[in-house]
């Protein structure tokens, strides 16, 4: 088993936790820093999606990962030639250990304002790695602006992989044309997840419904997201190497984000169905 086929079985399959670290997978094992399009750029591991949004007054990062993923991430930042004490934002998909577990540390880091979708505030206050309370300086509803440097960031509140799943987009441009960008917040359904009689999450099936009509909806043409191997990232990369002056940047691939949302969308009712034929 490969290391994408791996990473896709424990994030797709299997639920994570705020704190564990899935057995199996080098969650921090190293892959290139790049610039994606514009002023977004690849700053995570093989593992895990993490980007950096830079302006002249300052930068955003979204998702924080592992704190043990900390170092890793700085050493991207930096390879780029940016600094990671220039982080004045830190965004984060959703309230997974994978993706927000580091929070505290970047702010402790760098100074950054914090910012959470509200729904996710309460999982978020229960993420606490070596006892930290979880910072968050700025509650977030669904289409509210992050703006930083003349760059907008609109928080899509797309829920049912956590309650307050958070897909990021923004206008970018190359070459002249303006493009939307997602950062795909999750739309799957890991096993485990209780889809009928939730008493936990009552409202989840209805939720996953919603994110999936509303991602369709999104003018998305650069898809990005939590995790690399879900817009195919070692596949894109190698192409984006070896871009031509007149070839098309890779990462530019709305057909493949609708088919990704198809994906998920068929797991999600292949899992609902079996739920609900089990209750019956």
């Amino acid at each position: 088993m490969n290391r994408l086929t791996l990473l896709a079985a424990v994030t797709g399959l299997a639920p994570v936790t705020a704190f564990a670290q899935p057995g199996g997978i080098d969650w921090n094992a190293p892959f290139p820093a790049h610039r994606v399009i514009d002023n977004v750029y690849f700053v995570g591991t093989a593992a895990l999606g993490t980007f950096l949004i830079t302006t002249p007054e300052g930068h955003i990062l979204v998702n924080s990962d592992f704190e043990s993923t900390v170092p890793s991430i700085r050493a991207s930042v930096e390879s780029l030639g940016f600094t990671f004490e220039d982080i004045e934002i830190v965004l984060g998909s959703h309230a997974h250990g994978d993706h927000m577990e580091a929070d505290a540390l970047v702010k402790e880091l760098t100074g950054a304002q914090v910012m959470a979708m509200a729904e996710d505030v309460p999982a978020l206050r229960n993420m606490r790695p070596g006892e930290k309370d979880h910072p968050i300086d700025r509650i977030l509803n669904d289409g509210d602006e992050v703006t930083l440097g003349g760059t907008t960031l609109v928080a899509h509140h797309t829920p049912g992989h956590t309650k307050g799943c958070t897909s990021w987009g923004l206008t970018v441009e190359e070459n002249g044309v303006s493009y939307e960008a997602l950062v795909v917040c999750s739309f799957g359904v890991n096993d485990g997840y209780v889809l009928v009689d939730n008493p936990d999450y009552p409202q989840i099936a209805d939720d996953y419904r919603a994110t999936f009509a509303k991602a369709r909806a999104l003018p998305v043409d650069v898809f990005l997201g939590a995790h690399g191997f879900w817009y195919a990232i070692e596949d894109k990369h190698a192409k984006l190497a070896a871009r031509g002056p007149n070839d098309p940047n890779p990462f530019i691939d709305r057909a493949g984000y609708l088919a990704h949302v198809d994906m998920q969308e068929q797991r999600f009712r292949e899992m609902l169905e079996r739920q609900r034929a089990a209750a019956r």
